[in-house]
């Protein structure tokens, strides 16, 4: 059993691949960040990852080795590098959860998978700290989603008050947590900064459409974005979880055959893209919902959060910046609390309702510090 007022680190790198997200919790009595960092990935490190998430998969055994340890020493660096920035030694931590980074994610395949990388062997080695990592395959063996996760933090961080919500993470992929009377409910809405992203480096050059300033010089094609939101996958009904894998500049691609939509065009069309699929998914699936409280490196794109505050109206959103959490680094705290509930060997019990497993299972191994 962990001890009162543990310290534990939580890291994550997403759908985004943009870096990876470092944050210092506790959570006795309440969830309570600490401190927090992100650290950029190198441009040429990224840009393997992405062409592994989103290309046909193939990789030699040997490069998929190497790139699974050079992730895993950024995880620990940066892990180590907040800890001295906070005059924090190591063996005050209770423990780390990594989550790593996925680069394939398929849990509708026969048989069913999912792939995160960042050895956790090599950063409990590195940190000395107790590392607890592969949470989402236990949950795919027991016929879940084995996505998204971070659902049973927001429900342990939120307190239910009578008021019905959602939470929003605005990632590479979105995701929305249901918070209701009923059974926890969560799912992956479908892109949010990932194509965003892609058609961004393609047309300017630069990692993201930085204040969505790209976009708002387009218009959207309503004939683009009908075909787009015609993909099987928004019409699927939950559990479901998607990535890179199925949303990327070739699915793209393939329905622009005919489009003469100039690129910033597309751009506003990919805006109205996620702001339409998320704002459906909490009309079918969470019609109570009396405000959306919204993390994720997306909060900070005023251009998407319009977007989507116009097309959910009109319910409110916001920030969880408004609750006093920051919404940079609300899922990787939400790793820091996997690994408290897995050293205390807690089955994560809400897990189940949102991911389609037969039951609550204890998530992630344990990797000892040295």
């Amino acid at each position: 059993m962990a001890p009162q007022a543990a310290l534990f680190l939580g890291l994550i790198s997403g759908t985004s691949a943009d870096g990876i997200d470092v944050a210092l919790a506790s959570f006795d009595p309440t969830p309570r960040l600490h401190a927090a960092s992100t650290h950029p990935y190198p441009e040429d490190l990224r840009r393997r990852i992405l062409d592994l998430a989103q290309g046909d998969g193939r990789i030699a055994l040997d490069d998929l080795g190497a790139l699974d340890v050079e992730i895993a020493r950024r995880f620990a660096d940066a892990a180590d590098a907040l800890l001295r920035r906070e005059g924090i030694a190591a063996k005050k931590i209770a423990a780390l959860g990594s989550h790593g980074q996925t680069v394939r994610h398929r849990p509708q395949q026969a048989p069913p998978y999912t792939m995160q990388l960042g050895d956790a062997n090599v950063i409990a080695e590195i940190t000395g700290i107790a590392t607890v990592a592969d949470f989402r395959r236990r949950d795919v063996a027991a016929g879940g989603q084995g996505a998204p996760l971070a659902p049973a933090f927001h429900a342990a961080m939120l307190p239910r008050d009578g008021i019905d919500r959602v939470v929003l993470n605005l990632g590479g992929i979105a995701n929305i947590t249901i918070l209701d009377d009923k059974p926890l409910r969560g799912f992956d809405t479908g892109p949010a900064s990932c194509l965003l992203d892609a058609w961004a480096q393609k047309h300017l050059d630069e990692p993201f459409d930085r204040d969505g300033g790209f976009a708002a010089r387009g218009h959207i094609d309503a004939a683009l974005l009908e075909r787009l939101l015609d993909d099987p996958y928004f019409a699927a009904p939950p559990p479901k979880s998607t990535g890179r894998e199925v949303f990327h500049l070739d699915w793209l691609r393939s329905q622009l055959h005919d489009s003469r939509a100039a690129p910033e065009d597309v751009q506003a069309t990919l805006v109205a893209l996620t702001a339409r699929s998320i704002a459906n998914a909490v009309h079918a699936h969470a019609p109570s919902a009396r405000e959306v409280l919204v993390c994720g490196g997306g909060v900070h794109n005023p251009v998407l959060m319009r977007a989507i505050s116009a097309a959910l109206a009109p319910i409110p959103v916001a920030s969880t910046a408004t609750r006093g959490i920051d919404p940079d680094y609300v899922e990787a705290m939400a790793f820091a609390w996997l690994a408290c509930e897995r050293l205390a060997q807690r089955a994560v019990e809400d897990v189940c309702t949102v991911t389609g497993a037969r039951g609550p299972r204890v998530l992630g191994a344990i990797y000892f510090g040295a």
